[in-house]
């Protein structure tokens, strides 16, 4: 597949003897890196109850971001929408597109990106339901077409922009996948969650898709950890630290951020190993050529035109080196523009 777009999805890691200010300030010059190099967007998430992760109001942070930048897409990877009011969502976000008209993605995923009682406790009505999670979709799109009322009359999502965000589902399995399909959304498809999951999610997806006044045809991109090194030294320390995260996560630590020279000199139980090998899918690390070939393959895999990387570091500067290795290795640049 020629012309692959590629984005990025940041999660304001507060690295090893980092504060949260550090972590935001990093997610800031990230995104400004991102749009000088022609990556096509910069997400976001949303996190709760870590120390780990300093990213928990993308839609406060994506105001600074797209206002520090000046026309790479700017969105939220994810709002976790069982989180927050359909209404509060669809306000928030139609002030972004108010600020920053043609701008501003809106990904949304009904995982809690937190524990179930952090999830309870930032919404109380919260009964984690399929039910619900749809309800929530359907009315943000009244809310976004003007549509919204009750037997009073109608209820307005101000400010009434112009235009409205692009709204994508972020999905690790099938069930997510026609649900974007259902509502005409874009899929984003989170292989760095579910390394298992197949192409056969987006063919799902396109053959159930249901045009809307966003989307006429189905549009669906293909998310994944990314490690890129100047050797295949660099890489392998690089990926140690990403592999030990997830498997410290796995055991249900989520902070603080490990010390490298522990990570450096930590050897994997056998146990841990086995864990590495059910996570290898959701990571693709090597030297600039070896992730070109991968990433063309998951394109061509998934049929898709754009990939969302990510990446955890030991250090902002390996972390920037492996985005512009991938920038150089696609001529974003040109591409973009």
């Amino acid at each position: 597949m020629n012309n692959i777009k590629i984005g990025i999805l940041d999660q304001s890691v507060v690295r090893h003897e980092n504060n949260v200010r550090e972590a935001i300030l990093e997610t800031i010059e990230t995104a400004k890196l991102a749009e000088k190099l022609g990556y096509s967007r910069f997400w976001i998430s949303e996190h709760h109850n870590s120390t780990f992760i300093a990213g928990s109001t993308p839609e406060v942070l994506m105001v600074k971001l797209a206002d520090e930048t000046s026309h790479i897409r700017i969105g939220s990877g994810g709002i976790m929408l069982p989180n927050h009011s359909a209404l509060k969502v669809a306000e928030n976000f139609r002030m972004l597109e108010t600020l920053f008209p043609g701008r501003i993605d809106l990904g949304m995923g009904r995982a809690p990106g937190t524990d179930r009682v952090t999830s309870t406790i930032l919404n109380p009505s919260n009964d984690f339901s399929e039910s619900s999670y749809l309800r929530q979709l359907e009315h943000l799109q009244h809310f976004f077409g003007d549509t919204a009322g009750t037997e009073r009359g109608f209820i307005y999502a101000t400010p009434q922009s112009i235009t409205t965000p692009m709204q994508w589902i972020l999905s690790s399995s099938g069930g997510s996948s026609k649900i974007a399909a259902r509502f005409g959304m874009g899929l984003a498809v989170a292989k760095f969650i579910n390394g298992f999951v197949g192409p056969d999610v987006v063919e799902t997806y396109r053959k159930n898709f249901k045009p809307s006044a966003q989307f006429e045809t189905p549009q669906a991109i293909l998310s994944i950890f990314v490690i890129c090194g100047e050797t295949e030294e660099q890489a392998m320390a690089m990926r140690k630290m990403m592999d030990y995260i997830l498997i410290e996560f796995e055991k249900g630590k989520s902070g603080p951020f490990p010390d490298p020279e522990i990570v450096r000199n930590y050897r994997f139980t056998p146990g841990e190993l086995e864990r590495l090998k059910y996570n290898s899918g959701r990571i693709i690390s090597g030297t600039q050529d070896f992730v070109k070939e991968q990433l063309t393959k998951l394109a061509n895999d998934f049929e898709v035109d754009e990939i969302v990387i990510s990446s955890m570091s030991a250090s902002f500067e390996s972390r920037k080196r492996s985005f512009e290795l991938v920038a150089e290795a696609f001529n974003l640049t040109t591409l973009v523009h």
